[in-house]
């Protein structure tokens, strides 16, 4: 390939706008071949000679490749009057180049699941599509060209700021939001981790294009980056195609800064307090850590799983066992540099959180002296590697979460902390404790003197250059078979199953990657009638089936399913409960009969009852001044058309306060003694399993097990109260909420229902490309979401069109005046040609990339065996799409959507 010189770019590269280069014009003849790093369970790098790093992870179960790239670039690196510059810069980059001028136009044909994310050290973009030779090269040129050809426009500057001011408003919004900043903030004495990654308001509104510009060309490039493309791919091809397109991009003469801000060594607990208008009382604790590349870093999260876990936590122990608190979680921030420990409680309002900051204090020091267990600690193990294990069942979850860990130094780390938990013992958890959860090195709030400070040394920066070298990792999970997601083969691949009771089985059998597998079932019991005024109690029964069988405690559920690495969840209603799940093949028979001594001998433990409705009560009171609830709750009641006595009844805050508290033990267990059996279920498994084992343990597991009651489904009808448009008073709220919702009667069997989706996809779907995100948040800048939906029943004729948007409360008018004119547009004057052929592509696409996915799969074939449809009304429903015109379409829009018959309701603190 024929390069222009390093050295004549790298000064053109400061002189010159960025995107007045273009690898369009040069060619590939003297590029050097990429060098071969190492390669780790699958994993290989490669390095580019301008210094790009590459990492490939080939998976050939998945019809997707997901492309990431990651630049060394986070809110740690900004200097003063910076703040929020990396994250700003994130939405800055999806503006455009002069090679692809309008990037959510063409992720949204592609069928793209797109992102960009900013964090401490680290700013990632990336892209999941259908696995294609042309949408793996687009991706490629897409990044490329973006990596230093971006337009960091002053007018998009101009739109995008308000856009992300109001991402700023949102989050001040939340109280754990701001809980946590204020914590951090105090914590962290001069390093950037103290300050939010959104930034301060003042720098997001102030800050000059010039610097923007100036802090893209200095992170943005090559020898900054690495690049992530895992999926369906040809190593050898995509590391040629990588070099073709990033290759010709020169590696900068410039040096990155060097940042060598360290805080200095905690000398005293740190107390902050907030006081704001809100619902919940939360209290928080803190204590700075290690960097993730520090041996401490293993045994510092097992620590921390083993004091928030739920339900076997010591901190959940200490404050929701006891309901001093309703809620506890926390995690560990395992950084580049040295990090924190953090945990927080929500308080119900009743009770103290004076009382609860002592008990979770108390709890932190009880570690140190009431040392932990060896169950303890191979609890917590079991927990964290199971979710890495999960995870190294899919390409797409690994190529995103390798971004954490590059930014954190390097991503073999992700495999060497692995490593490091699974070797971790209790005299660890004895050392880092007594190290790291002293008083001086907490934070909670006020100043104390001390005679005697007991300080803290936290570790110095480990050289990961020599940790990392010749590190080889252990054996790569095995692969799975190359699945075709086309409707056709997977009904061909599908076989259906019938119990004797009635219940319907689905199994696909398919090799996958780690042997894993998922499964999806459901049992439906009752009627409209045997069903009135039980909709609480079977919420809770279905919640509450995990909660604790005749021989197990909540806490021995957990630790089984742990063990035999499977998530699963239990969720339901008063007419059905379903469970969802995912594990690996050799484990299947035993999480299916651990889930069947669940749904037959689930013992509804009075305390566990107890801490759901102190949870729910308590989370339903955080949620009584924020503007989406209010404003979800209030649309909700004006369109709900069921009588107080159904279960479908939607209630008010109040309402439902009251319902929670009235839920006794003695109807959950009743309800679950008469409406509970399999008679009516069906289920779906999907993934590497033994059918004639599987299908033999169903039979054991439903095949005899019937509900008692009469079984009807509850039929839906839409509400016929008259239009409302409504503003809702929130005090000292910065961030609004608009949502506007029409019903009419549609199936999705209605003629319509094809046109009506691809509008509204075109209308208010997409990334960040359809009518109303273009107008609302790209052009004018006033909404950072905004969207649109529509949905129509499969079975009764309950159509639904609903438009939403977060916005500043001033904004109010401009919102209102786009909304209607972006709507009124599409009614009469339609879609063009190119917009109809880009939705088709980017919508047909992104179907093919949900049927890549196992759990996907298992749901649907589920769901089609109650709705007696096969896979195969899928492709029925994509030929009837890609068959419209866009007179069809505007047609069905104009039959169904009325500006005038669309209800309001808006959120905010209007008055001020």
């Amino acid at each position: 390939m024929k390069r222009i010189l390093s050295i004549v770019f790298g000064l053109w590269m400061f002189l010159i706008p960025p995107q007045a280069w273009s690898i369009q014009s040069l060619t590939s003849s003297d590029i050097p071949d990429p060098v071969r790093i190492t390669s780790v369970e699958g994993i290989t790098e490669y390095q580019l000679a301008n210094g790009l790093r590459v990492l490939l992870f080939p998976d050939m179960t998945k019809e997707t490749i997901t492309v990431n790239i990651t630049y060394l670039v986070g809110s740690k690196h900004e200097n003063y009057g910076e703040t929020g510059m990396a994250h700003l810069l994130e939405h800055l980059v999806f503006k455009g180049t002069p090679r692809h001028p309008n990037i959510p136009q063409e992720l949204t044909e592609r069928g793209a699941r797109p992102n960009g994310t900013t964090w401490t050290d680290r700013t990632n973009y990336f892209e999941t599509f259908r696995a294609t030779e042309e949408n793996l090269r687009w991706a490629l040129d897409l990044e490329a060209d973006r990596m230093v050809n971006s337009f960091i426009a002053q007018k998009d500057l101009d739109s995008e700021m308000t856009v992300v001011r109001n991402e700023f408003e949102a989050g001040e919004n939340s109280p754990w939001n701001v809980i946590r900043q204020r914590i951090l903030s105090a914590a962290f004495e001069w390093h950037n981790y103290g300050k939010t990654t959104i930034g301060a308001r003042s720098d997001i509104e102030n800050v000059p294009i010039d610097r923007l510009q100036n802090f893209y060309r200095t992170y943005y490039q090559p020898d900054n980056a690495v690049l992530v493309v895992a999926g369906k791919i040809d190593e050898e091809k995509t590391i040629a195609l990588v070099n073709d397109y990033f290759g010709p991009i020169p590696k900068p003469e410039r040096v990155l800064p060097k940042f060598y801000t360290t805080d200095p060594d905690q000398d005293g607990e740190k107390r902050v307090i907030v006081r704001r208008v809100g619902d919940a009382q939360i209290v928080g604790a803190a204590f700075k850590t290690s960097a993730l590349s520090h041996e401490d870093a293993a045994p510092l999260e097992v620590l921390s799983t083993i004091l928030t876990d739920n339900p076997s936590g010591r901190l959940y122990k200490a404050l929701v066992d006891t309901q001093i608190a309703s809620y506890v979680y926390g995690y560990v921030h395992l950084w580049k540099d040295p990090g924190i420990m953090m945990a927080f409680a929500e308080v119900p309002n009743e009770k103290s959180i004076e009382v609860a900051r002592d008990a979770m204090i108390k709890a932190y020091g009880e570690v140190i002296e009431n040392p932990v267990t060896e169950q303890e600690v191979n609890r917590a193990k079991s927990n964290i590697l199971k979710r890495i294990e999960l995870a190294f069942n899919s390409s797409e979850r690994i190529g995103l979460q390798l971004s954490e860990y590059i930014g954190s130094g390097d991503w073999r780390l992700m495999f060497i902390q692995r490593d490091r938990v699974k070797d971790v013992t209790v005299e660890d958890i004895h050392r880092v404790a007594a190290n790291y959860l002293k008083e001086d090195n907490r934070t909670v709030g006020m100043f104390i003197p001390v005679d005697k400070p007991d300080r803290t040394k936290i570790p110095e920066e480990v050289n990961i250059s020599e940790l990392v070298t010749d590190y080889l990792g252990g054996e790569g999970l095995e692969a799975g078979e190359a699945f075709d997601p086309t409707p056709e083969n997977i009904e061909s691949r599908t076989v259906r199953h019938e119990l004797a009771n009635g219940m319907e089985i689905a199994f696909l059998s398919k090799k996958t990657r780690g042997s894993s597998v998922n499964f999806n079932f459901t049992i439906r019991f009752g009627n409209e009638e045997n069903l009135k005024n039980k909709g609480f109690t079977g919420d809770y029964t279905s919640r509450l089936l995990d909660k604790g069988t005749a021989s197990k405690s909540r806490e021995e559920i957990k630790d089984e399913f742990d063990r035999l690495k499977a998530n699963v969840s239990f969720f339901g209603s008063a007419s059905a409960v379903s469970i969802n799940g995912e594990t690996v093949k050799d484990n299947l028979p035993e999480v299916l009969n651990l889930i069947k001594e669940i749904l037959h001998e689930a013992s509804f433990p009075k305390e566990e009852l107890d801490k759901m409705i102190l949870e729910n009560i308590t989370n339903i009171e955080s949620q009584m001044s924020d503007p989406i609830a209010l404003a979800s709750n209030r649309m909700s009641r004006h369109s709900n058309p069921y009588d107080k006595d159904d279960p479908r009844y939607q209630l008010t805050f109040e309402e439902s306060i009251a319902a929670h508290k009235a839920v006794k033990l003695e109807d959950v267990r009743n309800f679950h003694k008469e409406y509970y059996g399999a008679n009516h279920g069906t289920m779906a498994i999907v993934g590497d399993f033994d059918e004639e084992k599987v299908f033999e343990a169903l039979k054991d597991m439903l095949g005899n097990w019937n509900s008692k009651a009469e079984y009807t489904r509850l039929h839906g009808r839409i509400g016929k109260n008259p239009v409302i448009n409504e503003a809702l008073e929130t005090p000292d709220k910065p961030n609004a909420f608009f949502l506007a919702t029409q019903q009419f009667e549609m199936n999705d069997s209605h003629e319509d229902y094809p046109a009506l989706v691809l509008g509204n996809f075109m209308l208010g779907g997409g990334f960040l490309n359809s009518r109303l995100a273009v107008r609302i948040r790209q052009k004018e800048g006033i909404s950072y979401g905004v969207g649109s939906g529509f949905g129509a029943s499969p079975i009764d004729k309950v159509g639904n069109f609903q438009t939403y948007a977060i916005y500043a409360p001033e904004n109010l008018k401009r919102l209102e005046e786009a909304f209607r004119e972006e709507i009124t547009k599409v009614l009469e004057e339609g879609f063009t040609e190119e917009e109809v052929a880009a939705a088709k592509s980017g919508w047909l696409q992104n179907r093919s990339v949900s049927r890549s996915q196992d759990n996907y799969l298992a749901g649907a074939l589920n769901g089609n065996l109650f709705l007696k449809r096969t896979i195969e009304w899928e492709q029925e429903l994509e030929d009837k799409v890609n068959a419209l015109t866009p007179k069809q379409i505007q047609e069905a829009m104009k039959r169904h959507l009325d500006l005038n018959k669309m209800s309001i309701v808006k959120a905010g603190e209007f008055n001020k």
